[in-house]
């Protein structure tokens, strides 16, 4: 322990002997173990971290996957269930202790405190059964929790507050607790505060700020409940009893799925009963462990943190070779010093222990410094990958598991770049060194530092083409054709409590609304719509008349996207129109009801030539396949996914209209379908003031009305983007951060052979070299290395690509001209690094040079 610390000393002596080594190489160690320990902290938080809840171990999710928000039919292996199924495995499952559901997806709400002069703010919420906070184990931070009885047929109703909310919408009021609120008109009563830290069951940007019990979604969607319906909008998540494991549940559920899916789904679709009988046995429900909650990020953000940490990974390795270029380096020159001390007896196991700990030192001193670059980066990452989020619920403070990390990465990268050195330094032969052999033109150490910065060579040809296919890709997504034109257009968020409007009230309130925005000074025009592109989906599955039933084992390849617009939404969204007409203010409650589909549409419905204006269409019912009659069809848009890797046919319908089914549940989808969230404006010029416009327009038509939010539609494209951009943009500065430390790299070695080799150059310069010559030869030699490098790193990049290809939009993982940009940047970075050192080469004074020997 004595030695160990003496040499921790004498590590530390040399490090203050040596500031501009030590500083290099902190800086160096600063940035490339900060990148992976960031990295990191985001994977643990995302993809490892358990839930703030007591005992998470004993906590099991019933079914998987992260499909939101409402489905219906055959699901494979199920996630989401209805109310009635969930209630059902509640009661045949002994094995846990409690069971809770709770909401997919989340719903926005007009919430107001009675009594009170304030505007209503919309609010984040989820329904979630009564036994909730119970079955996670979470006691409230004030008040109570909600708890069974709140979940009762006729119970009062009854609401919790999440502890952020509390504090940033109502300044902490501990009057809140108590108090009456009214939640979309309705009264309810906040019970309690949920405990600081918990956001709910999910981790996800803006996460519910408001929690209300599953019996009291009835009394604010109206006719719309989805409580009674054989929608799937639940997961569940039980607590398992002491020493008891209910992974093997499985099967007894699957087998109660089954029968409600054949007694209670199967009748309400008749021409679905073969069908229905073949899926059958592909539905089932797995029980995995739940501590880590619902993993919806972690299957948004996965693939993008892999590709992350690999790149941080590549640039830690480079920094390491350039590290060990720079001991290797040191240790030459220290040569003369380790000569004398082997000379004196030091055995070479305790001059390559010395060594080692002195890379030990210094690596842990750059870990700590990459604390703090991690802590900076995770805030960097997490703003641009969020960028418009309110809040997202992921600390950059590290936790013990990333400072183990840090750690461990600190202990192996000192390892690693310190062994090989110490190991040269150990094996110098004494007699050699002290009669000046250090001054050959061979050393053992060049050969290992031509290698490292070959290996650097090779991680930068990989790196700089991975970052340049993202970039490629990403500029191919924001260059693609959407269908619709979002320059100068502003899309608004709004929301307002509909559900109790009488059709004839909608459309009153609708015509008046979009007639005033339409008013508002520098606006061209303005449209009311259901959603805008890329920020909902409504999908359906399409009949028409005499064509087979759609096969329902996969309704994603079959379905269709579709949107409720009024008159005009189409043209402000400078949206193409094909051939027929648009909808029109023609198109009212009392006409027949009418559809404008797009092009991707025509092309799955219709045989090709089959013109398909004047045609009909219905959707989730062959009764209905006389539904809508096609008055036009668009160039086709994308209003889904802007990464073109799901992009489904899309049909318009009239806001005015209203189609009769007598089917209650697809009656609820086409009464549901106009309550609007969304318009559009098409403006001139710029939105300075435009909010403040639009806020007195909703107050002015119907106080009810809430501005949610208000964008470009630019940046509403641009905000699906985010997660692309942000991978397209840490890779290209990881990449730009490899090629500095290779340039870097190859400088120090070329500088480091001219030193060397400074006699010998002498020499050729005194036997009539000119300089010329003398810079080709250094020249040579640097980019042998690099040739070397870019022979393996261009086939290596080419293999890698394949790695990143779920990530890639129409470029391939060979494209010759993003190879090409690596290649030349790493060759410009490389004349750069070598040209100064060839120079100093060519001005070498011979007789000077001979004297050195």
């Amino acid at each position: 322990m004595r030695t160990l610390w003496q040499d921790i000393v004498y590590a530390l002596r040399q490090m203050r002997q040596s500031p501009v080594f030590t500083l290099t190489a902190m800086l160096t160690l600063a940035l490339g173990i900060g990148a992976i320990t960031a990295i990191f902290s985001l994977i643990h938080t995302v993809m490892l971290k358990s839930l703030p809840v007591t005992d998470p171990a004993t906590l099991y999710r019933v079914g998987e996957g992260n499909d939101c928000c409402v489905n219906m039919g055959p699901e494979g292996s199920w996630g989401l269930f209805p109310y009635v199924v969930y209630e059902r495995f509640r009661e045949a499952s002994p094995e846990f202790e409690q069971m809770a559901a709770f909401q997919a997806g989340r719903n926005l709400f007009s919430v107001r405190r009675s009594g009170s002069a304030q505007q209503a703010k919309p609010l984040h919420a989820e329904y979630v059964s009564g036994n909730y906070f119970s079955t996670f184990g979470i006691p409230a931070y004030a008040g109570r929790t909600l708890m069974p009885a709140d979940d009762q047929r006729g119970a009062p109703p009854a609401a919790m507050l999440t502890h952020r909310s509390w504090q940033q919408q109502y300044g902490s009021d501990p009057s809140v607790v108590g108090a009456t609120f009214m939640i979309d008109g309705h009264p309810f009563t906040i019970v309690g505060i949920a405990p600081r830290g918990f956001d709910g069951e999910t981790l996800e940007s803006d996460p519910p700020e408001l929690f209300l019990p599953i019996q009291q979604e009835p009394l604010i969607s109206g006719a719309n409940t989805l409580l009674n319906q054989p929608m799937s909008w639940l997961r569940i998540i039980g607590r398992a009893r002491p020493g008891v494991n209910p992974e093997p549940l499985g099967p007894r559920l699957t087998t109660i799925l089954r029968n409600w899916f054949l007694s209670d789904f199967g009748p309400l679709f008749p021409q679905f009963a073969p069908q229905v009988k073949e899926v059958l046995p592909k539905q089932f429900v797995k029980v995995t462990p739940g501590g880590a909650g619902i993993a919806v990020m972690k299957a948004d953000y996965e693939a993008s943190l892999r590709i992350l940490l690999a790149v941080c990974g590549l640039v830690l390795l480079i920094a390491c070779a350039n590290i060990a270029n720079l001991l290797l380096a040191r240790g030459s020159a220290r040569g003369t010093q380790t000569a004398i001390r082997l000379a004196l007896g030091a055995s070479r196991r305790r001059l390559m222990r010395q060594w080692i700990t002195e890379s030990l030192v210094l690596a842990v001193v750059g870990g700590v410094a990459g604390l703090i670059v991690a802590f900076a980066g995770v805030k960097i990452i997490v703003a641009l990958a969020f960028r418009h989020a309110h809040y997202v619920p992921i600390s950059a403070i590290p936790s013990l598991q990333v400072l183990g990390f840090a750690f461990g990465v600190s202990l192996t990268t000192g390892l690693l770049f310190g062994t090989v050195p110490a190991w040269i330094a150990s094996r110098a032969n004494p007699a050699a060194a002290l009669h000046g052999a250090n001054r050959s033109t061979r050393d053992r150490s060049s050969f290992w530092q031509k290698s490292l910065v070959i290996v650097q060579a090779t991680l930068s040809v990989v790196l700089l083409s991975g970052a340049g296919l993202l970039t490629r890709s990403l500029q191919k997504m924001q260059s693609q054709d959407f269908g619709f034109n979002p320059d100068h257009r502003v899309s608004i968020s709004l929301y307002a409590p509909f559900s109790d409007y009488s059709p004839e009230k909608l459309n009153v309130t609708y015509r008046t609304l979009k007639q005033r925005l339409e008013r508002i000074p520098g606006v061209k025009s303005a449209a009311l719509a259901l959603y805008t592109p890329f920020t909902n989906n409504w999908g359906e599955l399409v009949f028409r008349p005499g064509s087979e039933p759609p096969n329902i084992s996969d309704p994603g390849s079959v379905a269709a996207s579709w949107d409720r617009v009024s008159p005009g939404y189409l043209e402000a969204m400078g949206q193409t129109l094909v051939r027929g007409r648009s909808i029109s203010e023609q198109d009212t409650a009392a006409t027949r009801p009418v559809a404008v589909v797009d092009e991707a549409f025509v092309k799955r419905y219709f045989k090709p030539g089959e013109d398909p204006v004047g045609q009909v269409f219905g959707i989730d019912d062959p009764r209905y396949a006389k539904t809508y009659e096609i008055v036009g069809v668009l160039h086709t848009a994308n209003y889904t996914d802007p990464s073109g890797h799901w992009r489904p046919p899309l049909f318009f319908v009239p806001l005015a209209q209203h189609a009769l089914y007598d089917k209650q549940m697809v009656q609820m989808i086409d009464d549901r379908s106009h309550i609007i969230e969304a318009a559009v404006l098409e403006i001139h010029g710029n939105m300075e003031g435009l909010e403040a416009q639009v806020r007195r327009a909703f107050s002015e038509v119907d106080p009810n009305l809430t501005l949610v939010g208000i964008r470009p539609m630019e940046q509403q494209v641009a905000d699906r983007l985010d997660q692309d951009r942000t991978v397209a943009q840490l890779t290209g500065l990881f990449g730009l951060l490899a090629l500095a430390l290779a340039a870097v790299g190859l400088y120090g070695v070329t500088a480091y052979s001219v030193e060397r080799r400074t006699s010998e150059i002498g020499v050729r310069i005194a036997l009539g070299a000119n300089r010329v010559s003398v810079m080709e030869l250094v020249l040579k030699g640097a980019f042998l290395q690099i040739m070397l490098g870019l022979l393996i790193g261009i086939p290596a990049s080419i293999g890698c690509a394949r790695l990143i290809a779920s990530k890639l939009y129409q470029v391939k993982g060979w494209d010759p001209m993003v190879l090409s940009s690596a290649v030349f940047a790493l060759g410009i970075c490389a004349l750069i690094a070598s040209l100064v050192p060839a120079r100093r080469a060519a001005t070498v004074n011979p007789l000077k040079a001979l004297r050195v020997e």
